[in-house]
């Protein structure tokens, strides 16, 4: 769980320290519901225009802090009630005990921890990034910028996805954006961004007034903000997380799972969240 927080794909990998094939894959399944660095920036950026934005005193400073920190503890309380959950119906079994035995103290030789280092895990990740990262750039470019009758097909997919967006309290572009960044999370905002922009390129723009004026333009009001830090921690893992998860447990059953469990749990937790702010206001 704790290197999720680096990169989902990484704490994949490190699941390999785990002898039990069944909390193996317990690890592995539940591992997205802690956010990545690709997905804390998205989380930081929305919590500080949506409820720093309420002022510019340390105390909205700290509210905004408290409500990232809350939205943490949501992602790792889902992580144990999947497993609670799983572990009682797809996983039974008896808990294994994890013993690490502490091996012989030798001299550390940093030449080869570093190159072990770079070769069994960086450019692992890196590698399977860079086979999703280059055909997708292409995807998201060519739904930019083909027409059809003066529409963006972008913006067909969004009025596409619109109405069931609508139930999650979101709108078809964020959940296209969502969709979109599956080669990576740190990609979902750009790609809002340009959707809302109408431009054919991804932007990128680092002065939170001029993203929270963009956002709040196109009707963002504080249950958006909410919804989308909740499906920011619950929804399908990044390509390359999945990719690892598929080569790690060789089996396209898991990587579905995978796939399916954090979205669907964002998807249910969205709707009710709608539902309840609907019934006050």
């Amino acid at each position: 769980m704790c290197m999720g927080f680096g990169c989902n794909a990484a704490g994949v990998v490190g699941c390999r320290i785990i002898n039990s094939t069944r909390e193996r894959l317990l690890a592995i399944l539940t591992n997205v519901f802690v956010p990545c660095n690709g997905r804390f920036p998205l989380l930081i950026t929305i919590a500080s225009i949506f409820i720093g934005g309420i002022g510019i005193s340390f105390g909205a400073s700290f509210l905004a802090t408290l409500t990232v920190l809350f939205i943490v503890i949501i992602g790792i309380f889902m992580t144990l009630f999947i497993t609670r959950l799983l572990s009682k119906t797809l996983l039974k079994g008896q808990p294994a005990t994890f013993t690490l035995e502490l091996p012989p103290y030798r001299k550390p030789q940093f030449g080869s921890i570093i190159v072990r280092s770079i070769l069994d895990r960086t450019l692992f990740v890196l590698g399977r990034a860079v086979v999703v990262a280059a055909p997708a750039g292409l995807v998201i470019w060519i739904l930019a910028n083909v027409n059809v009758n003066d529409l963006s097909l972008l913006e067909y997919i969004a009025s596409f996805l619109d109405p069931f967006a609508n139930l999650m309290g979101l709108d078809g572009y964020i959940l296209t954006a969502f969709i979109l960044g599956l080669p990576a999370n740190e990609i979902v905002l750009p790609i809002l961004l340009m959707c809302y922009l109408k431009t054919n390129l991804m932007v990128d723009l680092d002065n939170y007034m001029s993203i929270g004026e963009i956002l709040k333009a196109n009707g963002w009001t504080l249950l958006t903000a909410i919804n989308v830090m909740l499906i920011t921690i619950m929804h399908f893992p990044c390509a390359t997380t999945l990719l690892t998860i598929k080569n790690e447990t060789k089996s396209l059953k898991w990587t579905a799972l995978a796939f399916l469990i954090p979205t669907v749990c964002g998807i249910l937790i969205c709707m009710v969240t709608t539902g309840i702010y609907n019934v006050f206001n």
